[in-house]
């Protein structure tokens, strides 16, 4: 939607139009902490209306005795701090006029909002449909024709490094596991920042397709439909499976060297831990014998363990993926400018139309 509406006191935007706009001017996000803690537009400012136990105060009122009762409630809580939030809103526009106002279905809470800001001298422009039509629209950005090129590789073989090189060579990157604050493995959160939700890991994945050209190649590595506690988008990470990849090879030994780099001085109780995960999957034999290994400070050793376990699993996903091309490219004799020239160089060798994949 790119309406703009003009009420008395407020006008109101398309969720297009809206995002267009956060760019230039705040993002005020009424709704209560907690809302805005699960999921908020990147970049916005949360200036709640109601606190979460308010919220669910009136929100009891309005089923039990109906919308009038809830109202008056809504308005004695708000009225409360009235002053508090003009004086917040001011200091958040930074001294501009103009402000972009949003609650959840653009309903009474941004309204309100509105009316207390116009009458403080503010210019305000309210979300037409709140926040879930900000949602709506994000998730339309994950089902676009985007070009998307996969590195792919077994455990290990440093595809995180060779995004950053391409990245570092002007390419267009996506890192999910940068999105996700998570390496994708039983391992991936050791030494992590806390996990996004999933719907703000959406909402960032949004903002960083939004910063891209959809004409050229996006580079973005393997995953699985999970990382870590984050689950991808399906419509996007279809595209994924069936976009084109160019598989790092790395030796056994290379790629331990490079697991050591990663995970070689993070805290042996948590590596423990991790292998605990998966005592099932790797078997209880090879388990003890990895813990055994970091016991005895042997890291290397009980990455090699793993490895193979790792190996069978990507194994059984890469024949299972519904991907057409997907040529090798032995990394470990390169330099890194040569990683990335002759990456483009088999992405660029690969037929257009499969470039696009499936959708």
């Amino acid at each position: 939607m790119n309406e703009v509406f003009h009420h008395d006191f407020y006008s109101t935007l398309g969720a297009e139009e809206f995002w267009r706009r956060s760019s230039d001017c705040v993002v005020l996000d009424v709704r209560s902490p907690s809302e805005f803690l699960k999921g908020h537009v990147p970049g916005a400012i949360n200036l709640p209306l109601f606190d979460d136990e308010q919220r669910a105060e009136v929100g009891t009122i309005y089923k039990n005795s109906g919308h009038d009762s809830a109202v008056l409630r809504g308005l004695k809580f708000a009225g409360e701090k009235m002053t508090d939030l003009v004086l917040q809103a001011r200091q958040s526009s930074r001294g501009e006029k103009s402000v972009l106002v949003h609650c959840w279905r653009g309903g009474m809470r941004s309204q309100s909002m509105g009316w207390l800001l116009k009458t403080a001298g503010l210019e305000p422009a309210l979300l037409e449909g709140g926040y879930k039509a900000f949602r709506k629209y994000a998730h339309s950005y994950f089902e676009r024709p985007w070009r998307l090129q996969v590195v792919s590789g077994l455990t290990g073989a440093g595809k995180t490094r060779v995004l950053r090189l391409l990245a570092d060579a002007g390419h267009q990157v996506l890192d999910l596991e940068g999105l996700a604050n998570h390496r994708g493995s039983a391992f991936g959160g050791i030494g992590q920042a806390n996990q996004p939700s999933t719907e703000q890991f959406e909402n960032d994945l949004f903002f960083q397709l939004d910063s891209f050209d959809a004409q050229q190649r996006i580079w973005v590595e393997d995953e699985g439909n999970r990382i870590g506690t984050v689950v991808l988008p399906f419509t996007f990470y279809d595209r994924m499976r069936h976009s084109p990849a160019v598989f790092m090879d790395s030796s056994t030994r290379q790629r331990v060297e490079n697991l050591m780099v990663d995970y070689g001085e993070l805290p042996i109780s948590e590596l423990e831990e991790s292998i605990q995960k998966i005592r099932k999957r790797l078997g209880p034999q090879l388990a003890d014998e990895a813990i055994s290994a970091l016991q005895s400070q042997d890291v290397g050793r009980a990455i090699e363990i793993v490895l193979a376990y790792y190996d069978k699993t990507y194994l059984k996903a890469a024949n299972a993926m519904p991907r057409h091309d997907m040529p090798s490219l032995s990394i470990d004799d390169l330099s890194d400018t040569e990683i990335v020239a002759r990456s483009v160089q088999i992405a660029d060798a690969l037929p257009a139309s499969k470039t696009f994949g499936r959708i």
